[in-house]
């Protein structure tokens, strides 16, 4: 065994937090489609997707 000590962060000291949304079930089956057609997980996509649109955002 090495000298380095195995470190365990908890949850949500990884700047993410856990939430919970409501959205209709054609958009769940659409983040699904298209998580697997490019090989991310619901929640990799999911993230993207709002990335996006915050750093996209207009308001009038």
């Amino acid at each position: 065994m090495g000298d380095k000590p195995l470190i365990i962060r908890k949850r949500g000291e990884d700047g993410t937090k856990v939430i919970t949304v409501r959205i209709r079930q054609e958009i769940l089956d659409s983040l699904d489609d298209i998580a697997k057609e490019c090989n991310y997980s619901r929640n990799e996509l999911i993230n993207m997707i709002l990335e996006y649109g915050i750093e996209n955002v207009v308001i009038k």
